[in-house]
């Protein structure tokens, strides 16, 4: 079954996820958007050390696709591996990955602001973004930077930057001074990265889970800040598109929409790849969209926005 038809338009307010179970009456889901193909479970070739999620490899469309048991991996301990399962491909954060699962349902469409913060006393809490509920179930929303790093990516491949000129380069041009950066996502993996990315950098950041989170901390530093210019103390807003409560293009436009924010350089920074919607990203008044994670152009990002003048002065570039 392909859904990568469904990849493109998407409607900043409104989502889509694909539903699936790992075994028994609890759903999970993941954005259509990344998603590329959905398919009984294929011959798979087995990895020699590989971690103990990883189940081996397929070819998918002439590439070697990692297929990833995300019960084991998010430790669900009433997992069906009773049959052969299915197996979701998708691309995320540059790199395309398989996740075998018991089933999948369908896809349901709904509105941001429809999907919350996970409860943290849910034993799976950190491998979940958000929560939401569909035909009276709860659904659990996956953490799949996460899972990949837990999995397939070492964490700290893009962090060994010593000696990397352009880098180097780069931290030397930002002239963030006491200024800081805003960075909002719901994925705590995701934070951390761009959190050493930065301190590598030498800049300041903040953090926030989700757009609502973010523009309440941004109306209240304009507040404590009155007859300031807010980027004399925030620079610039580092912000996830895929959020609960409320979305990264929700974010940009709210912020574009208030006198006292609208100035902010804002980059969308998300792991939708090959897929980010630039038309979007400029009609809601972003500056420029980035695809996660790879360090330097992050870097390259952040040097831009701190040195840029008035936000959204060109239209939303994208890397």
């Amino acid at each position: 079954m392909a859904v990568s038809d469904r990849r493109q338009g998407a409607d900043s307010d409104r989502l889509e996820l694909l539903l699936f179970s790992l075994g028994g009456e609890q759903r999970f889901a993941i954005n259509v958007l990344k998603v590329m193909e959905v398919m009984t479970t294929p011959e798979l070739t087995r990895l020699p050390d590989a971690h103990r999620a990883v189940l081996g490899v397929t070819n998918f469309r002439g590439e070697s696709v990692t297929v990833v048991d995300l019960a084991r991996t998010v430790g669900f301990k009433g997992a069906d591996r009773s049959g052969p399962g299915m197996v979701i491909i998708g691309s995320f954060n540059r790199v395309q990955v398989g996740f075998r699962v018991a089933a999948v349902d369908r896809i349901s469409v709904l509105d941001w602001k429809d999907v919350h913060r996970p409860p943290q006393t849910s034993s799976r809490a950190s491998y979940i973004t958000g929560v939401t509920y569909i035909d009276d179930h709860l659904v659990e929303i996956l953490d799949v930077e996460k899972v990949l790093f837990e999995t397939v990516l070492d964490e700290h491949v893009e962090f060994d930057l010593d000696g990397n000129a352009e880098f180097d380069d780069l931290a030397d041009a930002h002239a963030a001074g006491d200024r800081s950066v805003l960075v909002v996502d719901d994925s705590a993996i995701a934070r951390k990265q761009t959190a050493r990315t930065l301190d590598r950098l030498g800049v300041n950041y903040l953090m926030a889970r989700d757009g609502r989170e973010a523009l309440d901390l941004l109306r209240e530093k304009a507040q404590e800040t009155e007859g300031e210019d807010i980027r004399d103390h925030i620079a610039m807003v580092i912000s996830d598109i895929e959020m609960p409560e409320m979305d990264g293009y929700s974010l940009t436009r709210a912020i574009r929409q208030d006198r006292n924010l609208s100035d902010l350089y804002v980059l969308l920074h998300t792991s939708l790849t090959g897929v980010i919607n630039t038309e979007q990203a400029e009609r809601v008044g972003a500056d420029a969209t980035l695809t996660k994670f790879e360090s330097v152009s992050l870097a390259r990002r952040v040097v831009e926005g701190l040195t840029a003048g008035h936000g959204n002065t060109a239209g939303a570039a994208q890397s």
